[in-house]
């Protein structure tokens, strides 16, 4: 079974790699919304994969060092493309969500990526 928690965080960025000219080289933000997913089998006793509140403290480190920053001046995050961003959620939580099993970043309501962790 999978369940998730979703957040959002408010960020600017640019991607330095870009063409010359292309919009998203230029300081722009975002209203990223992270969804984390969590599988596994709910609990004879809990019922639940589980609780939502330990997805959430898990994640808050990473949360205070995304949220209203400009995520170039991230360690790490030199070239935040929402790839780079769900990789390097991925890393960071994966030690304290041992049973993460995606990271998906919604850069706009239209657009974004989901990892599920580095190929076999």
């Amino acid at each position: 079974m999978d369940i998730f928690k979703s957040f959002t965080i408010e960020a600017a960025h640019w991607l330095p790699n870009v063409p010359p000219g292309h919009k998203c080289g230029r300081l722009h933000g975002h209203s990223f919304r992270i969804e984390l997913q969590v599988s596994g089998e709910p609990g004879a006793e809990t019922g639940w994969v589980m609780d939502f509140a330990d997805i959430k403290a898990a994640f808050r480190p990473l949360y205070e060092q995304l949220d209203h920053h400009c995520l170039n001046e991230v360690p790490g995050l030199e070239n935040p493309t929402s790839e780079r961003l769900a990789v390097w959620i991925w890393d960071r939580l994966r030690p304290a969500l041992p049973a993460l099993s995606a990271v998906v970043v919604h850069e706009t309501c239209t657009s974004g990526c989901r990892y599920t962790g580095p190929s076999p």
